[in-house]
């Protein structure tokens, strides 16, 4: 039985441009970055170019590139900083963010005691920009806005440069966790007023467990993670060099085919909007995720007419991998906190179920759910 993997939002497969590159790493490039010699010195010149790539992809600095454990990791730093020692006392976030910032803001309100207020957002999971104002406006203590430029589960896309303009007016500093969009969405952080950002090689055909914060110049970020002065005193411990090397790989080869990608993915989305709604009554789009100008061509979250309680299990059984919301809470029994938030409980009560593309998939693919989902309905 043939697997059909539509859960790249979760995670996505890694490339063999990325897996050659890592491979050849791995057996050539064994040095220490931080060791003096020339085999570390190797080492830390690959990291470093590295560095420069993304540098180059978001158009910033390769000064502003933290090198981390992936996206988690990365908003734990940023958030952790701007409360310990950027002086933030007010939080402005959503109640649909991702769990790696709304566990970590829950966190800090916790050790802290910090101010966390929730910007309003409509039934398609898309920002009262209004509201945003009117909190900004309604404080006078030090704010970070923390909104995520493309929501995990139901596609929706943030007007980063609004919300950042936004905040520059205001004198508050504005974090995104970027993680569904970096290589999938062209970022010109030279011409968005962003402070912070992060992201996750595993989310664009790169390796696990690495990825990197954007940190703006002329903010100092003190480590969570201590016992070396590894990223300029940012974050303790040995670079994951052959990790990192492949994400720099997989990095620049979305943004060198990003246009074509985006195109052909988007055609794949479109095909299955057309197919579902050919052969299904009832069905509907959770967060507007069937809008190619609100949001992201890589989610589709699909709302079927009533509760089928074993549709993910039976679509795995036919080697179809989908995924009911967020993989970073499979198993929870409390269901999407996203669809719970945008939804009436009658339409949260139903089953959604979220397919993510990627360049990998075919239309074939597509066919064959199609007649599945038939066969389980």
């Amino acid at each position: 039985m043939n697997t059909i993997y539509f859960d790249n939002a979760a995670t996505t497969p890694i490339i063999p441009e990325v897996i050659s590159v890592v491979t050849t790493s791995m057996g050539t490039n064994f040095g220490n970055p931080s060791s003096i010699h020339k085999i570390g010195r190797t080492a830390k010149s690959a990291v470093e170019t590295v560095r420069k790539t993304i540098a180059k992809c978001l158009q910033v600095s390769s000064s502003e590139i933290i090198f981390t454990a992936g996206g988690s990791e990365a908003d734990n730093l940023i958030l952790r900083n701007a409360v310990v020692n950027l002086g933030v006392q007010t939080i402005i976030s959503s109640k649909i963010e991702h769990h790696a910032v709304l566990h970590t803001i829950a966190q800090l309100k916790k050790d802290f005691g910090i101010q966390v207020l929730d910007v309003h957002v409509d039934a398609f999971g898309q920002v009262d920009y209004s509201h945003l104002v009117h909190l900004l406006a309604s404080t006078d203590t030090k704010v970070l806005v923390s909104l995520m430029y493309i929501n995990n589960e139901i596609g929706t896309l943030l007007d980063m440069k609004k919300v950042g303009s936004l905040c520059e007016q205001h004198g508050a500093l504005f974090h995104s966790d970027t993680v569904q969009g970096v290589a999938h969405f062209k970022m010109n952080l030279k011409e968005t007023p962003i402070d912070f950002m992060v992201a996750s090689a595993h989310k664009f055909h790169g390796p696990k467990g690495v990825g990197f914060a954007y940190v703006k110049k002329g903010f100092g970020i003190a480590p969570i993670l201590h016992g070396g002065e590894q990223e300029k005193g940012a974050r303790a411990g040995t670079e994951n060099v052959h990790a990192i090397i492949g994400m720099g790989k997989a990095l620049e080869l979305g943004c060198d085919q990003i246009d074509e990608e985006t195109a052909y993915i988007q055609s794949l989305k479109s095909y299955f909007i057309a197919a579902l709604n050919s052969n299904f009554e009832g069905i509907a789009y959770n967060g507007n995720s069937d809008d190619a100008s609100k949001t992201s061509h890589i989610i589709l979250n699909v709302r079927f007419p009533k509760n089928y309680a074993m549709l993910l299990f039976n679509l795995d059984l036919k080697g179809i991998a989908a995924s009911g919301g967020s993989a970073c809470q499979s198993g929870s029994s409390k269901g999407s906190h996203v669809l719970n938030e945008i939804l009436a409980p009658e339409d949260a009560a139903k089953t959604s179920v979220r397919f993510s593309f990627s360049k990998l998939n075919t239309t074939a693919e597509i066919d064959t759910v199609i007649e599945v989902l038939k066969g389980i309905l």
